[in-house]
């Protein structure tokens, strides 16, 4: 794969080299028709189409006359209806558009693994370890949020969150946990007065970590539960490792390599979250997390061809807009040197000696006259609710980004591949063919388990 380098956008995002694949680089790796012997599926939960290009435009070079492609232009492959079950309509929760992507059934908006006679359905990582591969999930939500949770679990409502911790441990599929490796938030979940389910995955011979420093001292080939966070992760933009997905990514499949494959389920958890808050800092941010992780994945594959990397959305969220209010005009470069996210921002609002120089630095860019009234307005109001909508529309304003709704939309999305059997998912269909094609791309017979 040869690689490009980009001007570093931001300090936030200097983590990793910003790098694009070249068409023919792109093809070559796509072109593998090869029954897979690892599968990796990523869900970008709430990555609508504007999600894609917003962060292809967020990562242009000013300085050319074009617009430089980024990885999501080399792997894309097609695009998938989302709609659930049609006792829910035409616009889908995460619930059954997971149920959907992990077992290929349509299902009732917070469904977690089940049809719509609330009848348990088997998933393709559920599969996977029914025929003795190892499996896996790296997601940057809690790991019993509504995608990760219909891979592993089943339950009527996506709700019952302590449920589905206690069915990751009591779950069995012959004889064995249903996951190898389980990383993300959650401690809330699975620590609790009356049941400590953490506990019983270590006595049960796991290895527990809840920092990511202590997940890098894990021996390969364990199997790990690591929660970092007590629901979901904070923001990329607030968190310590500023590619905590790729890390998590990496690291899981560093326990999961083995004779007899893998099948590994990773969530960009909050590119949905940020969609919700119409949060366009938080969204960039939440992308260029993803996109860290596309490109470990794609040199991942160049070295093992024997993988499959497949990567959809469940739905799109917030009705992005790239450019508002009929002004012909979308300026991300006020997004590209954020120092924390907004909701960070608007917490510290109330004890800032000097809230707009503290938001100034926080924003990467001095204030107008009229924006800095704003702030000093912000501040001394009582709701952190409006502090936050406040430092999210004033970036709004600078950036032309617009929004529909606050929750999701019946798009169709994108769904990008590449690696072995990848030409499979070529055109326009639905979701549930996903998880169709990957159930037939699994082996055929049953393997040694692996525990």
């Amino acid at each position: 794969m040869r690689h490009k380098l980009f001007a570093v956008v931001a300090a936030t995002f200097a983590l990793s080299a910003c790098v694009n694949t070249t068409d023919n680089a792109a093809a070559s790796v796509k072109s593998n028709s090869a029954k897979p012997k690892n599968i990796i599926m990523i869900v970008a939960d709430g990555m609508g189409p504007a999600f894609t290009t917003a962060y292809r435009n967020f990562r242009d070079d000013p300085a050319t006359p074009v617009v430089e492609p980024v990885i999501f232009d080399d792997i894309f492959v097609g695009n998938a209806s989302t709609y659930p079950a049609q006792v829910s309509g035409y616009v889908t929760d995460s619930a059954a558009s997971a149920t959907a992507l992990a077992a290929g059934i349509k299902s009732y908006n917070g469904a977690i693994g089940v049809d719509v006679n609330k009848q348990p359905v088997t998933s393709v990582l559920q599969r996977a370890k029914q025929l003795g591969l190892k499996t896996g999930i790296a997601v940057t939500s809690q790991i019993v949020h509504a995608t990760p949770a219909a891979y592993m679990a089943h339950n009527e409502s996506r709700q019952n969150y302590n449920a589905l911790a206690d069915s990751y441990f009591d779950d069995r599929i012959d004889g064995n946990f249903v996951a190898n490796v389980m990383l993300g938030g959650g401690t809330k979940f699975f620590e609790r007065t009356d049941r400590n389910v953490t506990a019983q995955f270590i006595e049960a011979g796991y290895t527990y970590v809840d920092t990511y420093d202590k997940l890098a001292t894990v021996p390969a080939g364990e199997n790990v539960l690591g929660l970092f966070a007590p629901v979901g992760l904070p923001w990329v933009l607030d968190d310590s490792r500023k590619n905590r997905l790729a890390y998590l990514t990496k690291h899981a499949i560093k326990h999961l390599e083995n004779d007899n494959g893998f099948f590994l389920l990773v969530e960009a958890s909050q590119v949905d979250w940020a969609g919700h808050s119409n949060d366009i800092a938080a969204a960039m941010g939440e992308m260029h997390d993803l996109n860290l992780t596309l490109e470990l994945l794609y040199d991942y594959v160049q070295s093992h061809p024997d993988t499959l990397v497949v990567l959809t959305a469940d739905h799109s969220t917030g009705g992005l807009t790239i450019g508002a209010n009929g002004d012909y005009r979308w300026d991300p470069k006020w997004l590209q040197n954020l120092q924390q996210s907004p909701a960070e921002i608007a917490k510290a609002l109330s004890d800032a000696d000097d809230p707009v120089s503290m938001v100034s630095t926080a924003f990467g860019f001095d204030l107008t006259d009229e924006e800095a009234a704003q702030v000093i307005a912000l501040a001394q109001l009582a709701s952190l609710k409006d502090k936050l909508q406040g430092i999210q529309t004033l970036l709004d304003v600078r950036s032309n980004t617009g929004w529909t709704t606050s929750g999701h939309t019946g798009v169709d999305v994108e769904v990008f591949a590449f690696g072995a059997a990848s030409n499979h998912f070529l055109g326009q269909y639905d979701n549930t063919y996903i998880a169709k094609k990957l159930f037939n791309l699994l082996p055929a017979e049953s393997k040694t388990a692996s525990q």
